[in-house]
C-alpha cells in the first residue's frame, strides 16, 4: 500500500474486502486476517467495504494484506476459469490443516499458518528460503 494515494488505497481497500468476503469471512473474522489491532470495531470492515475508508498504513497490516493477496492469487492460478474453486478451497476442511478449513487453521493460530496456508498453495513463495538451507 505504500505509495499509493488516497483514492487508489481505497479502492485497493475495496478489493481486498470483497476478496475476504467472496470467501465467505466474517467482519469480524476479517479483522484478525487483516492484521488489524485488536481494539477495532467489526463495523469498520463496513467503512471499507463502502470505500469510505482505507486500510491503516501499518507494517503488519501489510503483510497479512500481503499474504492474503497471495493466496487469492496462488488459488486463482491453480483454478483460473472456475471462480469458485478458491472459496470452496478455503471453506473445505483438509487434512493438512489438522482438518481444519484453511480460514479456521489462519483464524485460529494466526501469522504463522497465514503464512503456511500461502506456501502449500504457492511452492515458489519460500524458494528462496529453502534454497539457502
Amino acid at each position: 500500500m505504500q505509495g499509493m494515494n488516497e483514492e487508489e488505497r481505497l479502492r485497493f481497500t475495496c478489493e481486498v474486502i470483497a476478496l475476504l468476503d467472496s470467501w465467505k469471512v466474517k467482519d469480524s473474522d476479517q479483522l484478525k486476517l487483516l492484521g488489524l489491532p485488536d481494539d477495532t470495531r467489526s463495523r469498520q470492515i463496513r467503512g471499507y467495504r463502502q470505500g469510505s475508508a482505507a486500510l491503516p498504513d501499518d507494517e503488519q497490516v501489510a503483510v497479512y494484506v500481503d499474504h492474503m493477496m497471495g493466496i487469492a492469487d496462488a488459488l486463482f492460478t491453480s483454478n483460473p476459469r472456475n471462480t469458485s474453486a478458491g472459496p470452496a478451497w478455503m471453506n473445505r476442511r483438509n487434512s493438512r490443516f489438522k482438518d481444519r478449513t484453511p480460514l479456521n487453521a489462519m483464524l485460529e493460530d494466526g501469522l504463522q499458518m497465514v503464512f503456511a496456508v500461502r506456501v502449500h498453495l504457492d511452492c515458489s513463495y519460500d524458494w528462496h528460503v529453502d534454497s539457502n538451507s
